[in-house]
């Protein structure tokens, strides 16, 4: 413990030798701190906060999406180059005739110190913070506030031409675009017809491609199937009841229900009419049908026309005939229709496997036709889907802005913190004073005790001889210590009028 003390002492002596030289280096140390706090200009923070709220009157649809992606857009817009060259130019940042490097660096420098955080979903706080070293406190001061200002009111103005402009603009790109999709479909329209007229009788007709329409007459042949089942089991079930009734009615006097046979003989011509200008030839299966039945009723007919039968026709029979011819000629509607699809199918097939190529061409042709008809639809989708925005912003305040709080006065230096920065330079003067002082002294071989000596050299020290100070001695250094005081004293005036400074210029601001 002792050791360590004297180790204390000896250091502390060390220093104090070395006192000119921990006041000089003070000294130094503080004036060129001191002087780059100086250089520092003070920066001045103004806030403001902004409600901006959308009026959605239109859908989501016709909007061009939520309000989400909308206030992100406003946030990019407020801080965007043309709005914050606009302000630089009205705040006095940009000086008339200003060249486009001048402009960019205001617009940079206002981007690096322009700060909008989000709030809530439509509330935004907006930061600005100025520091020119042209300019004094009080300006400074003034500009951080008058940045928010002409920052708000560029944004509203903005806000109120910018919407109707840009609908306008889209309505100019959706028109060009619309008539080059246009120009590209009636193209590709010549094209395919005139595909069609040059390979006329190796294209079936009707709309799509080869394998669309084989792939609609395969869904419809499957419909059919399922019908044609159901028809021909109804049709099954009215022969048996037909069988089981009577024609006539024995016993009963009269010619009531004579006209029976007569109806459906008319229905089976008109029916036999509707197949022959379907196509269907007399040797179809359906038409010699329907002719052997013509036929039977025709007998019929003529029984009835000669009074013949000793009793009346069968009302339910009547009736269930009509029901069989009914379910006869469905049955036979359903099965021609099958036949047209199956050879419709194997025509199809067979020409694509006769000419694969011409196939493949008008599929490729119809395939870019069906892509221009998409975004042909589409862009015809957009474009009302933007008169309607342009015409509801041109109606209403698509975007209301309104401030919540004005922009703050700042009547102090948000940084740097001089106060705090002319102390750590006081600090760090005193301290790198004794730091060389000491430093010094570790390098000089001098002893300042006899036990260090004697520790250095390994010989024994016979003795030691102190200092004698005269009595003139002893003024000269009193004199010395009075300046040496008032050197150190100096310095923290120095610093006291500094710290004095630095309050009187905030309230200058202020």
């Amino acid at each position: 413990m002792n050791s360590l003390y004297d180790e204390f002492r000896v250091a502390l002596h060390s220093v104090w030798t070395r006192r000119w030289l921990v006041l000089a280096v003070a000294w130094g140390i503080c004036i060129l701190g001191w002087l780059a706090i100086a250089s520092i200009p003070n920066r001045y923070d103004s806030r403001a906060r902004l409600l901006v709220d959308i009026n959605e009157i239109l859908p989501d649809e016709v909007q061009g999406g939520g309000g989400r992606p909308q206030l992100d857009e406003i946030r990019e817009t407020l801080t965007s180059a043309r709005n914050l060259e606009k302000v630089a130019a009205t705040t006095g940042l940009l000086p008339a005739g200003a060249n486009e490097r001048d402009k960019a660096g205001a617009v940079a420098m206002l981007q690096k110190n322009i700060k909008v955080i989000p709030q809530q979903d439509n509330i935004f706080e907006i930061t600005s913070s100025v520091a020119v070293g042209s300019l004094s406190d009080a300006d400074n001061a003034k500009l951080a506030s008058g940045v928010l200002d002409s920052l708000i009111t560029v944004f509203r103005d903005d806000q109120l031409r910018g919407g109707r402009m840009n609908a306008r603009e889209s309505l100019k790109f959706l028109d060009a675009q619309i008539a080059d999709r246009e120009k590209a479909l009636r193209e590709v329209e010549a094209r395919r017809g005139a595909f069609e007229a040059q390979n006329i009788g190796l294209i079936p007709g009707g709309s799509g491609s080869p394998a669309q329409r084989v792939e609609a007459a395969r869904a419809e042949l499957s419909q059919l199937d399922s019908q044609l089942v159901s028809a021909q089991a109804q049709l099954a079930a009215a022969n048996g009841q037909l069988a089981s009734t009577p024609q006539s009615i024995p016993g009963v006097g009269g010619g009531v229900g004579g006209g029976v046979a007569r109806q459906q003989l008319a229905g089976a011509q008109n029916e036999l009419s509707s197949m022959r200008a379907r196509g269907l030839t007399d040797a179809h299966p359906d038409v010699i049908a329907l002719k052997s039945q013509i036929a039977s009723l025709k007998a019929m007919a003529d029984r009835e026309g000669a009074g013949g039968g000793g009793g009346v026709q069968n009302p339910a029979y009547a009736s269930l005939a009509a029901m069989r011819a009914e379910r006869q000629a469905t049955v036979s509607a359903l099965s021609a229709r099958k036949s047209q699809l199956m050879g419709d199918i194997a025509k199809i097939t067979a020409q694509q496997i006769q000419n694969p190529g011409i196939a493949a061409e008008y599929d490729r042709i119809n395939g870019e036709y069906t892509a221009f008809k998409a975004q042909y639809d589409k862009l015809l989708a957009q474009r009302e889907q933007v008169r309607l925005r342009g015409d509801v912003q041109t109606e209403t305040d698509a975007i209301k802005v309104e401030l919540l709080d004005p922009p703050s006065k700042p009547t102090s230096p948000a940084a740097p913190n001089r106060p705090l920065f002319l102390t750590l330079v006081l600090l760090a003067g005193i301290g790198g004073g004794i730091g060389v002082a000491f430093g010094l002294s570790q390098v000089r071989t001098s002893y300042p005790t006899a036990a260090k000596l004697e520790r250095a050299s390994g010989l024994p020290v016979i003795g030691s001889i102190t200092e004698v100070v005269t009595p003139d001695r002893h003024l000269d250094r009193r004199k010395k210590l009075v300046w040496l005081a008032g050197g150190g004293g100096a310095l923290v005036g120095l610093y006291a009028l500094l710290l004095v400074a630095e309050f009187i210029q905030r309230g200058m601001v202020a």
